[in-house]
């Protein structure tokens, strides 16, 4: 898959394995076959997740009899069929399987059918019941899910970053950049991930727009593909933002990379100057392009979280402005560009922030709320 849930589930497997744990994937096939990963076992089936997906898991699980199954939810990411959610019960009753949990990359709700209302939060709350355990990746979701289930054992296990700072062969940034068309005295912005309404991208767009009126060096790059292979209303948003580059006479300071490659996006992210990530619900841990950015030692402007995020602060790891406010956001960009200083700062504080936020860190984490539950002692 492209985007954020593949790459978190290829991570987290890689991690297990480095821990001595005998790791299997169960995935879909896309439009071509998962990359083979030397040590992890995938199992894939063709064809859409529906019923069927119950008894193809059921299979997997009854022949390998795992001590854990951990399912990777994302309200988009299994076609908006309900099947998924029934999936942890369906498991703990006719599967072999010592515990199974859902880890909630977000706490949105699916579709379902029209008019489902209440039963939409409904079957997200079915799914973190049916398991043994919920996982949350940030604070705003551990909250709001341990208030709607006061009973049920919410384990927190923050994200890392979904593409680790690795470059390809004798990769010069100077080089890079002059090869690509950026001087010196470009100041190179990048976004990283699809175009989702929830990300702020026309934010994004207006405070460029405003800053080259202003006559700012500025240049942007928009790193990875568009809209990604999970959520279909990422197509009519990625119209609106381009209808917008359009209207605001920008296109033409403006790249598009589509979907790379792992270390030539990391070598984009390294090129760049400032990432701006202007989150329409403020910046969150559970943001695998924030984190990613914190991994490259990023200068990064952002947007206020709704709740604190431990060891985010401003003007030490990151500038925070508030969501939607395109001329504080204008602002602050131009503020880095103008200033090398802050911006080495900013890159020092990201990368400091990065080194809690390890892969081994969080398969750790994993099998230790494994071990608590079983009652093993690791």
């Amino acid at each position: 898959m492209q985007g954020g849930v593949g790459d978190y589930t290829k991570e987290l497997a890689l991690a297990f394995l480095r821990e001595g744990v005998e790791t299997h994937v169960f995935t879909r096939m896309l439009v071509r076959p998962p990359v083979a990963l030397p040590g992890i076992v995938i199992h894939v089936f063709e064809g859409k997740w529906g019923w069927n997906t119950l008894l193809g898991v059921r299979k997997v699980v009854q022949a390998v009899e795992p001590d854990a199954v951990q399912i990777q939810y994302q309200a988009a990411a299994y076609g908006m069929h309900p099947s998924v959610y029934l999936l942890p019960r369906f498991l703990r009753a006719f599967g072999h399987v010592g515990i199974v949990s859902v880890t909630f990359h977000d706490l949105l709700v699916p579709y379902l059918f029209p008019k489902a209302g209440r039963l939409r939060w409904a079957a997200v709350l079915e799914l973190a019941k049916g398991s043994h355990f919920p996982v949350t990746t940030n604070p705003e979701d551990t909250s709001r899910l341990s208030g709607a289930l006061p009973n049920a054992r919410v384990v927190e296990i923050p994200i890392g970053s979904n593409i680790r700072p690795s470059t390809p062969d004798r990769y010069d940034r100077s080089v890079w950049r002059k090869e690509h068309g950026y001087g010196e005295s470009d100041c190179l912005l990048v976004y990283f991930g699809f175009l989702n309404a929830s990300k702020g991208s026309e934010f994004l767009v207006e405070a460029f727009a405003d800053l080259r009126k202003r006559g700012m060096p500025v240049k942007l790059l928009m790193l990875g593909g568009r809209t990604g292979s999970s959520d279909p209303t990422n197509v009519a948003y990625a119209r609106k933002v381009e209808n917008l580059i359009t209207e605001l006479g920008v296109r033409e300071y403006i790249r598009w990379t589509g979907f790379l490659p792992a270390e030539d996006v990391s070598a984009w992210m390294l090129a760049a100057d400032v990432a701006v990530l202007p989150y329409r619900d403020g910046v969150s841990y559970r943001r695998g392009s924030f984190m990613a950015a914190l991994a490259h030692g990023l200068p990064i402007v952002t947007t206020e979280p709704r709740l604190p995020q431990p060891g985010l602060e401003d003007g030490v790891n990151v500038l925070l402005v508030p969501a939607g406010n395109v001329r504080r956001l204008s602002d602050a960009v131009s503020r880095l560009c103008l200033s090398r200083e802050t911006r080495e700062l900013l890159s020092r504080g990201a990368k400091e922030l990065s080194t809690k936020f390890s892969w081994n860190r969080i398969a750790q984490q994993y099998l230790d709320a494994y071990a608590k539950f079983l009652h093993i002692e690791r």
